[in-house]
């Protein structure tokens, strides 16, 4: 599609010059017509003061060349002498039978003509005219009109061209701004006095900067600790490579270690992909109506991490009124992560409990920093002891997915992980 390049001034000068034709248009077409009517009831005034000043004759030094004059005795007819000025007409008496009314319009030789009669003392007067005065009328009002509209709207023209340009100005600074948003040697400070939408967008192009900056920052961040977090496992597997190569490491003790870093590998990789996957679906309706039988899961995943450090004392406390929802894939990545987390920083205790639709998950370790606490769900964010993961940041999101939401609290000992209905992204 071919696009033709027009400003917004030239824009709204051919807007504004359109309305002024559009106004003179009408104004040429409707103000005559509305006219009219006003000028026919002035029209029957004017006629009718004469016929109250002659009685059977009229004064030729007082005669209205506009108006003609009528006087009807029984059958004796009398006009004034400028009839055939004002009405060519040729037979008196069948103009006469056309006025059957007090006052009005009739229609004659394809002309229109106001008629006023006043009766006396057996005499019939007859005041007749043609359009001059309506016509006249007309002229003098279009003329007082028109000036004054045509001021106003050349005036209210002005306003609005210089109100324009204001505004193109300011639009023309919010694209300087976007075209330069990457660039740090622009004065990005929004300085426009008026708080009006224009303003409301120049701040919102400003949060978007800081927002785009910042995200790029933490892009950066997150790279450098993704290799950081990646790099740490293949340095141990290549060490040991190279020390059995050398013959400073019998192969079955690097052949373990090198096992174990693998399968760490393994799963860092894994749950970058199942993030990235999460970021794929998050606008996916996930099934919520399958109920899940939490007592069951809870319990699973008891059995599963109770063996990993045998000194840490599980506790299970559940009701049997709570509904959860979602699917059992989802909870048991959730569990899985929150409680690989907890078997770390545990010292004695985890308890579980399952009350009232929430669930808390508790230990007994150390209380988390309220600088980490911020950002903990952030994935490759640097978390406890220095740490990189993205664990946390799994559960917030599947358990967002699923329509729930996860807050973590510092206890007076420990700490715990809530998991309640609703949503906070």
């Amino acid at each position: 599609m071919r696009t033709y390049k027009n400003s917004l001034s030239r824009q709204l000068l051919f807007v504004v010059g359109l309305a002024f034709v559009l106004l003179f248009i009408s104004l040429g077409a409707l103000l005559p017509r509305m006219i009219i009517p006003v000028a026919e009831s002035n029209i029957y005034n004017y006629l009718s003061e004469p016929l109250k000043m002659y009685n059977t004759s009229v004064d030729n030094k007082l005669l209205n060349t506009e108006i003609a004059y009528i006087y009807v005795f029984d059958d004796d007819i009398t006009t004034s002498p400028n009839i055939q000025d004002v009405i060519k007409v040729k037979n008196i008496k069948k103009l006469i039978k056309q006025i059957t009314k007090p006052y009005g319009k009739l229609i004659y030789n394809h002309k229109n003509y106001y008629y006023y009669t006043l009766k006396n003392d057996g005499t019939i007067k007859i005041a007749i005219t043609d359009n001059s005065y309506i016509n006249r009328t007309k002229t003098e009002i279009l003329s007082a009109i028109f000036p004054l509209v045509l001021i106003t709207f050349l005036l209210i023209g002005l306003m609005l061209v210089y109100w324009s340009t204001h505004v193109v100005r300011k639009i023309e600074k919010l694209k300087h701004k976007i075209d330069n948003i990457d660039n740090p040697d622009y004065n990005h400070k929004v300085d426009f006095q008026i708080d009006d939408e224009i303003r409301s967008l120049a701040l919102a192009i400003e949060d978007m900067r800081i927002s785009l900056i910042s995200q790029e920052t933490y892009r950066n961040q997150m790279y450098q600790n993704i290799s950081h977090d990646f790099k740490t496992p293949l340095t141990v597997i290549k060490s040991y490579i190279e020390a059995v190569e050398d013959g400073i490491e019998d192969q079955d003790t690097a052949f373990e270690t090198i096992k174990i870093q693998t399968e760490k590998l393994d799963q860092k990789v894994r749950s970058l992909l199942y993030l990235n996957k999460l970021d794929y679906l998050k606008n996916t309706q996930i099934d919520k109506k399958e109920l899940i039988d939490m007592e069951k899961m809870i319990n699973d995943e008891v059995e599963k991490f109770k063996f990993h450090r045998k000194e840490i004392q599980f506790e299970v406390s559940m009701d049997k009124k709570s509904k959860y929802y979602g699917s059992e894939e989802n909870w048991e990545t959730i569990f899985d992560n929150l409680l690989s987390n907890f078997m770390r920083y545990a010292k004695k205790k985890i308890k579980i409990t399952a009350k009232q639709n929430k669930i808390v998950l508790y230990n007994d370790g150390d209380q988390i920093d309220k600088d980490l606490l911020e950002g903990i769900f952030t994935p490759f964010r640097k978390g406890i002891k220095g740490e990189f993961g993205l664990g946390l940041s799994i559960v917030k999101k599947t358990l967002n997915m699923m329509g729930y939401n996860i807050i973590i609290r510092n206890e007076r000992v420990g700490v715990s992980f809530i998991i309640t209905k609703g949503t906070n992204s």
